[in-house]
């Protein structure tokens, strides 16, 4: 394993610790994560700058998007967050099928929203997904093929992990990727929290001909672990209409098709 990737999962563990406990001293995360303070202390920071936490004296607690008291970062937590504007954006999905498509679908909570409204159409795709809950939710309905990337289940996760999958994605080619991140800054592209799943949604994109991010407004100008997609490769955004203008504007600017819905 790389350096880089090795810092990376540190702080997706950070932030996983930090939302479980609300805050944490750089002392007994260095305990809990088995670092020095000084390379936490650098994690701290950086994490800061990006807007994922505050630093207070001796720790630091996490800054942005509440998250249920006592709960971890977990997908049942996620999926409860915002759940009338994913719905939104994932019924607005629909209209970009077409009869025949392959699609992949990542195991986001605003991914399952599509899949929601997917389990009931009549249109044949194939659908090609690394979520657990959104091939659950798929797997009745006889004119989709639902394909499920392989990999390893982790506690509280709605997603396979790890690179199993790998090989499928190298030989599937996608008409379209509809793909939710943890966060969405224009220089930063597309992130999410989770290394392990930032290397699948890289794969993703990679195959896929077509990016359709799901991004409720709520995601906008937030940071998190790690890209997965520059914002260049992305076509088509869709959101609420809590979103900012300024980035909605830049975005439109470098050619991105924006789609706006009612919250």
């Amino acid at each position: 394993m790389s350096k880089n990737m090795m810092a990376d999962e540190r702080r997706s563990l950070l932030i996983e610790y930090l939302t479980k406990h609300q805050r944490a001293t750089v002392k007994e995360l260095s305990v809990e994560l088995q670092v020095s303070e000084a390379t936490l202390r650098t994690d701290l920071n950086l994490l800061e700058e990006e807007g994922i936490l505050r630093r207070i004296h001796g720790g630091a607690v996490l800054t942005g998007q509440p998250v249920p008291t006592g709960s971890s970062f977990s997908f049942s937590s996620r999926e409860k967050l915002n759940i009338r504007e994913k719905a939104a954006i994932g019924l607005k999905a629909m209209d970009y099928l077409q009869e025949g498509q392959c699609i992949f679908i990542d195991a986001s909570t605003t991914a399952l929203e599509l899949a929601k409204s997917l389990k009931r159409t009549q249109i044949k795709l194939t659908v090609v997904t690394s979520g657990i809950y959104t091939a659950l939710e798929l797997k009745d309905n006889p004119y989709l093929h639902v394909i499920l990337i392989g990999g390893v289940l982790r506690m509280g996760s709605g997603a396979v992990e790890g690179l199993l999958g790998g090989e499928l994605l190298e030989k599937i080619r996608a008409d379209i990727l509809f793909t939710s991140p943890a966060g969405f800054k224009p220089e930063s592209g597309l992130m999410d929290f989770n290394i392990y799943e930032v290397d699948l949604k890289r794969r993703m994109v990679e195959s896929a001909s077509r990016v359709v991010a799901l991004v409720d407004s709520t995601k906008f100008g937030v940071g998190s672990i790690a890209s997965y997609a520059a914002t260049d490769r992305v076509h088509d955004v869709i959101t609420d209409t809590g979103a900012p203008e300024d980035i909605l504007r830049e975005l439109r600017e470098r050619g991105i098709r924006v789609c706006t819905v009612d919250r």
